[in-house]
């Protein structure tokens, strides 16, 4: 790959960064103001203000809706289902398992999510792995893990419910890894603007189905006027604004590489725990925050040949 193609990449590779770092935020600075809500309800809430305040798309793009293949809706279907809807739930129900301990077996597992996208990727959009990408994405995944749990194993002993909480974890971990491979497949032959229209529409569809079935509309007055902004927060910053960075620079960036992106999430994540609650990294966290942010910026200028080109549209 010559020089100049190596800096296109950069660019929207450092857009789905940056996009994982809001996840951080949200997951550190926001979302635990929500904590004593049901999960499908607060799912459902954000996913519904994004789609509402993103409506405009619908009706600028409804030509191109009303052309879209089967196998379009099929892929916006998945991504909903798995990214917006399973994963989440799963991976908070594993987290509410293990009491949420930071060093888990749950944050081990989930520090797996790029081996199911990077599989999967090679399955589905026939994604083609060099040696050289294979051992960035490694030392990457090697950088996450040292950054959580330095040169310790992850704790087993979380209660008795910690079997269960793995499964969880090991679900969460495989539909949020399908789920980025399915938004790339989702966003070969529409923009990113609609795809994230789309994305969180039929996510909204989808929980508020949840929703009835579980009766956790109920819940909802108990909803604070503190949550409701924090809500509006999330819609304006963490949750649309991302997926629109995310989209952006997937549609020119191969899966794998996007996953290996997405990695910025655990480095935002320690970062935040310092300045939002004060813990201190020690020297063999830094030494795995600056494997994983190496190896992010490696992958970054690393071009995947795949069955969906990038820029397809």
């Amino acid at each position: 790959m010559s020089k100049g193609e190596s800096k296109t990449q950069i660019f929207p590779a450092s857009l789905v960064s940056l996009a994982a770092t809001l996840w951080a935020v949200d997951g550190i600075v926001l979302r635990p103001y929500l904590y004593n809500l049901p999960v499908p309800l607060v799912v459902f809430i954000e996913t519904t203000i994004v789609a509402i305040i993103l409506t405009p798309f619908f009706y600028r793009n409804f030509n191109t809706i009303k052309n879209l293949h089967y196998k379009d809706w099929i892929a916006f279907a998945g991504v909903a289902f798995f990214g917006g809807a399973l994963g989440t739930m799963t991976i908070t129900r594993a987290l509410f398992f293990v009491n949420y301990v930071n060093l888990s077996i749950v944050i081990f597992i989930q520090k797996l999510q790029p081996v199911f996208a990077i599989s999967l990727a090679a399955i589905i959009l026939k994604e083609k792995l060099t040696k050289e990408f294979i051992l960035w994405a490694s030392l990457a995944i090697a950088g996450a893990y040292i950054i959580t749990f330095g040169f310790n194993l992850p704790l087993i002993n979380t209660g008795d419910k910690t079997a269960i909480a793995a499964l969880f974890a090991l679900i969460a971990a495989f539909s949020f890894g399908f789920s980025t491979v399915l938004s790339k497949r989702a966003l070969r032959n529409i923009g990113f603007q609609l795809g994230t229209y789309l994305r969180f529409s039929i996510t909204a569809v989808i929980m508020l189905i949840i929703v009835l079935i579980t009766q956790d509309f109920n819940s909802f007055s108990n909803i604070s006027s503190t949550q409701f902004w924090v809500f509006l927060i999330i819609a304006f910053s963490t949750g649309g604004p991302a997926i629109f960075l995310y989209y952006y620079g997937l549609k020119k960036i191969s899966a794998s590489v996007a996953t290996i992106c997405e990695l910025a999430f655990p480095l935002s994540a320690v970062i935040l725990e310092y300045f939002v609650h004060g813990k201190i990294l020690s020297p063999v966290q830094w030494i795995g925050a600056v494997i994983l942010l190496f190896s992010i910026i490696k992958v970054s200028g690393i071009e995947i040949p795949s069955l969906f080109n990038n820029d397809d549209k």
